[in-house]
């Protein structure tokens, strides 16, 4: 018989290493956890995340129009399936960065050659109060042909949004085809979004 094998207090004594390794087991899953989301926060440009929803229908929905907001209709899926491409912009009038992109998007309302593609840009409001949406849009403009008013978020989820601004593609027949994520800013909307629209409004057989 060996000495461990007559003493119990010894043979049950954890090794120091196994110890040390048990400890700091949930400092090292915190760092790793911590690394991943600054490489997914800083590793590239956040507009060009893929979605799952790039080429397939867009979720069904149906959002009520904004309370007192005069002359804009609600939103629902069925109005992204009318033969023409549209912008969606989700946003929200709590929202600093939509303020940012509110004047680029008033110059693409009007934009005599986006009219010519038949392009509307319509807008979901994002957990916000209508009287609130009402002023952000009086003092600002509003871009929107349609608004429809999210008020618990469900559809925004349903679109697989990570946060306001953001905005998305559609084609004529409701699929969606690119998804910009945050605000947008002049060089975007010339090197990334417009391209992408031509693209949507080009016919099938030139794609």
């Amino acid at each position: 018989m060996t000495a461990q094998d007559a003493d119990p207090a010894v043979a049950e004594t954890p090794k120091p290493q196994r110890r040390l390794w048990l400890i700091f087991l949930p400092l090292l899953v915190f760092l790793a956890l911590a690394g991943l989301f600054l490489l997914r926060l800083y590793g590239g440009d956040a507009s060009r995340l893929p979605s799952a929803l790039i080429g397939k229908e867009v979720p069904a929905f149906n959002l009520p129009a904004v309370a007192g907001l005069e002359n804009r209709a609600g939103l629902t899926d069925a109005d992204l399936r009318q033969g023409h491409v549209t912008l969606v912009n989700v946003f929200a009038s709590w929202c600093v960065p939509c303020h940012q992109e509110h004047e680029l998007l008033m110059q693409l309302s009007n934009d005599p050659a986006l009219a010519d593609l038949g392009v509307k840009i319509v807008g979901i409001a994002y957990k916000d109060e209508p009287e609130n949406i009402r002023r952000f849009l009086g003092q600002a403009g509003d871009p929107y042909s349609r608004i429809g008013a999210d008020r618990s978020g469900r559809t925004a989820i349903d679109w697989g949004v990570y946060g306001v601004p953001e905005s998305f593609v559609v084609k004529g027949d409701g699929k969606i085809a690119y998804k910009f994520i945050g605000p947008m800013s002049a060089d975007a909307i010339r090197s990334v979004l417009l391209p992408e629209i031509a693209k949507a409004a080009a016919p099938a057989s030139a794609q």
